[in-house]
């Protein structure tokens, strides 16, 4: 067996003396692990980097092996993503997040956002409103989507301004009213393309941050990306 395609690194570690294990996010087979032999010599730790692109061929005998995989750098990212604190806690938490998906299972919309999020010029209430939207679409891959299209009790699909933390469907505002501190706001900009309000950025990612807990992170008995907690407060 053997592919060859552009590849998102997104993790490393080690493996005996002189090996890595490489985990990359590519287009059309999702995310793949593959043994990298040499890979922490000096030539290659150089740009076996988390947020490097790299030209990967990987290779197995049979396609349920974990492979090998040679790399040649196309992208380098680490170095400027270093010297920039936000953007690098980003790419950690981007990382992180795209490490729940399947093993071997096609996300290409979610590593097209994840690519435009690293590469992409954004101030800091930009980044954050991307981010959140980031989270809210990872929901969706990951099968635990949100139903913010229309009201769950009168079915009208504007002035939606709260969701219900058990179903994950959004509330109209004068429903809503009653029952306000038992609902989790619902910032517009999650839903159109319109600017972020004051306290709307800590409000989507306590939204997105609600369901990953409650669906991903709780069930799989894992904290969430402690890069996320410092972001959060920043952006929000």
């Amino acid at each position: 067996m053997e592919w060859s395609s552009e590849g998102l690194i997104i993790g490393v570690r080690r493996y005996g003396e002189s090996a890595l294990i490489l985990e990359a996010m590519v287009p059309g087979r999702g995310r793949c692990l593959g043994l990298v032999r040499g890979g922490r010599s000096r030539r290659n730790a150089a740009f076996l980097q988390p947020g490097n692109s790299a030209r990967l061929v990987w290779r197995a005998r049979l396609e349920d092996h974990l492979g090998t995989f040679t790399a040649e750098a196309t992208q380098l990212r680490a170095a400027r993503l270093l010297a920039d604190r936000p953007r690098l806690y980003m790419l950690q938490m981007l990382a992180d997040h795209l490490r729940l998906l399947p093993e071997r299972d096609p996300h290409d919309q979610l590593l097209e956002v994840a690519l435009d999020l690293l590469d992409g010029e954004r101030d800091l209430v930009q980044l954050g409103m991307d981010l959140a939207r980031f989270e809210l679409f990872l929901l969706e891959e990951l099968g635990f989507g949100l139903d913010l299209a229309s009201c769950a009790v009168s079915g009208r699909n504007d002035q939606l301004t709260h969701v219900s933390p058990r179903t994950g469907r959004a509330v109209s505002a004068s429903e809503a009213e009653p029952y306000r501190d038992r609902l989790l706001p619902l910032p517009g900009f999650l839903r159109a393309d319109v600017a972020a309000g004051a306290g709307d950025i800590a409000s989507a990612f306590a939204l997105t941050g609600h369901f990953l807990d409650r669906h991903v992170w709780a069930p799989r008995q894992i904290a969430p990306p402690t890069t996320r907690d410092w972001l959060v407060e920043r952006l929000g």
